[in-house]
């Protein structure tokens, strides 16, 4: 197989890594807390000798997290919490403390505030946060902490990770660190809100046409190429 064919298909596999990226973006454009996601190319150069030059190859080495902040909207929940500026809720999952963005909890029978998904919000502490079912009010103050009717009862944890690129993401809106955590003390919370996503859906929709169309002119190039290899081995073998 040349080069210039092995070069090619580089590309298209890290244009068809890049659409999947693009995709799964849109898909969450409405989800709470998502964060838009992107592929890091690296370039990888091989000499061929003083005068056959060398040739260049494209792959998808790894995947980067905008966590630029999503619009804040008002739902007037008691348990919508949305973060403003850098910071993290931290729950409970079965692999151990994550965290994320996404502040949708809901009290369950338990009486703990948990995720959709059923994983426990915790407290500074790295408890769970409990709040009891038979009050009248719950109000949640910007650092946290937690009133039930009138009487402060715990303190939501609002964390960062001591090192932003050691952050790896476990689905679209949990994350895990290894590095650690630390308080997040310039966060706030606000009670009665959600932040949404922060895919900008007009330009992930741009940037799949742009790759749409880079992947079938790859493909056009790697047919042109397939019918001069076979024109050649065809004279070849005359």
């Amino acid at each position: 197989m040349s080069n210039s064919v092995y070069t090619a298909l580089t590309r298209q596999s890290g244009l068809m890594r890049e659409m999947q990226v693009v995709a799964n973006n849109i898909a969450n454009s409405a989800t709470t807390g998502f964060r838009a996601e992107g592929l890091i190319f690296a370039e990888h150069i091989k000499s061929l000798g003083v005068e056959r030059g060398s040739v260049s190859m494209a792959s998808a080495e790894g995947r980067r997290t905008d966590h630029l902040q999503g619009t804040i909207s008002k739902t007037g929940g008691a348990f919508d919490l949305a973060i403003e500026g850098d910071g993290f809720f931290q729950v409970q999952t079965a692999s151990g403390p994550q965290l994320t963005r996404a502040g949708s909890f809901i009290p369950s029978a338990d009486g703990l505030l948990v995720t959709p998904q059923g994983y426990p919000l915790l407290d500074l502490g790295e408890a769970p946060v409990f709040v009891p079912n038979d009050v009248r009010s719950i109000a949640i103050s910007p650092d946290g902490t937690i009133s039930a009717d009138g009487n402060t009862i715990g303190q939501i944890g609002l964390v960062q990770p001591l090192d932003a690129n050691d952050l790896a993401r476990q689905d679209g809106v949990r994350f895990s660190t290894t590095a650690g955590v630390e308080p997040a003390d310039s966060a706030r919370i606000l009670q009665g809100f959600l932040e949404s996503s922060n895919v900008d859906p007009v330009s992930e929709i741009t940037r799949m046409i742009e790759v749409q169309r880079a992947y079938e002119m790859g493909q056009s190039f790697l047919e042109r190429e397939d019918q001069r290899l076979r024109s050649i081995f065809n004279l070849v073998g005359r």
